[in-house]
């Protein structure tokens, strides 16, 4: 990032007054083709799409030079099953049954991946079709294995990516994933983990997307407060007619994507909103046992945590491990791609100012939280008001960087 993209950023978020993004943006009636990767930088994209929250789709000449687009797909472009099953057949995977709904999800079990390939083969051969019904690999981490090395490089553009910088920290968990299927195979209507920005590039193959304007979605809720599984459904068609048009952009062809989520400086209030939200649920679903359940703020946060992977408590420690990481880099004035253990991200002092501004905006919301207030702070380390303190001195020292 530099000094003039990460002004504008700042002026940006000054302009919104603590609003989300996705509220005061104007919803586009399309979506925006890249094509020329020498003529589109990472300040082109963080001003036009990733600032406003909106779409965009990539030309294949982004991605010419990966590995996974060289030895996963035959000349004809189809899936190239005979190197996958060399390479990843004793793999186990998670498979998803598209054919069955479990609430508003598909119910999964897991296999080798020599057993998905042989019944993909199989439902091609029956002309797209199975007893077993349809299967869907999804949500897929090779990137936890080593052998997942010269699959992909990452693209400068999504290079700033707290959510995986965060869950490599912990060496726990990540958020990249591979999907294969069959035409026919699909994803219900969704919002992502922790309403988060994702990025999806297909190695071969074809999908259709429907994209819904952020809010939009309250139109289609049931009376129960529940999102519909299949947003395609012909019940569902009143209910659109009060939605703005989705943007198109189902699995048309037999398809393999690789897939992030990620959060940064310009979604992370959203994050924080979809967090209150998230508690705010729980809290609603166990009221009733509000004054007789001993330590009911604490359970309603381990409920929390148990629902949506999160709970106040780990997301200010997600906090204080991005900013402590933007506060040694600054320290050092050298971008994490030069430190050891920060390998390949890319960014710069800039960067690292912005993110430290975004992160005190959003931790001073945090900190004045009251259910944040009933959390025992005493044994964050740091604690949190200490951490806000130098992160708002920080940002006053850096305004002329």
């Amino acid at each position: 990032m530099d000094r003039e993209t990460r002004l504008f950023a700042e002026s940006h978020f000054r302009g919104l007054r603590g609003c989300l993004p996705c509220r005061v943006c104007p919803t586009p009636d399309h979506v925006d083709f890249i094509e020329k990767p020498d003529s589109f930088s990472y300040a082109d994209f963080f001003k036009g799409y990733l600032l406003p929250n909106v779409p965009c789709v990539f030309s294949s000449a982004f991605t010419e030079g990966w590995g996974s687009r060289r030895r996963w797909v035959t000349p004809s472009g189809k899936p190239d099953f005979d190197y996958l099953l060399q390479n990843y057949g004793d793999v186990v995977v998670p498979v998803a049954n598209c054919g069955v709904q479990e609430y508003n999800s598909n119910p999964k079990e897991h296999m080798p991946l020599r057993d998905y390939i042989s019944y993909w083969k199989e439902f091609i051969q029956q002309d797209y079709s199975s007893s077993r019904g349809c299967l869907y690999l999804k949500d897929w981490h090779l990137c936890r294995d080593s052998s997942a090395e010269g699959v992909f490089t990452l693209p400068v553009y999504f290079s700033s990516d707290w959510l995986n910088e965060y869950w490599d920290c912990l060496d726990v968990d990540d958020y990249r994933f591979v999907y294969m299927g069959p035409a026919g195979t699909w994803s219900p209507f969704h919002a992502d983990i922790f309403r988060s920005f994702s990025w999806s590039v297909n190695i071969c193959g074809r999908k259709k997307w429907f994209f819904f304007p952020p809010g939009q979605e309250e139109a289609l809720r049931d009376c129960h407060g529940s999102l519909p599984y299949d947003v395609t459904a012909s019940t569902l068609l009143d209910s659109r007619q009060h939605c703005s048009p989705p943007l198109e952009v189902t699995q048309e062809e037999d398809t393999i994507s690789i897939n992030h989520n990620w959060v940064n400086g310009c979604n992370l209030a959203n994050m924080w909103h979809f967090l209150q939200q998230e508690l705010q649920t729980v809290q609603r679903e166990v009221s009733e046992w509000r004054d007789t359940m001993p330590d009911w703020h604490h359970h309603c946060q381990v409920i929390m945590k148990s629902c949506s992977g999160i709970n106040f408590e780990e997301f200010y420690h997600f906090l204080k491990v991005i900013a402590e990481r933007r506060l040694l880099l600054l320290a050092t004035e050298t971008g994490p791609g030069e430190r050891e253990g920060n390998k390949g991200t890319g960014l710069g002092p800039q960067q690292a100012a912005f993110d430290i501004s975004r992160i005190a905006e959003v931790l001073a919301s945090v900190v004045a939280h009251p259910d944040f207030e009933k959390l025992d702070t005493s044994v964050f380390s740091p604690r949190p008001e200490d951490l806000l303190q130098q992160l708002e001195e920080l940002v006053a020292a850096t305004a002329s960087l």
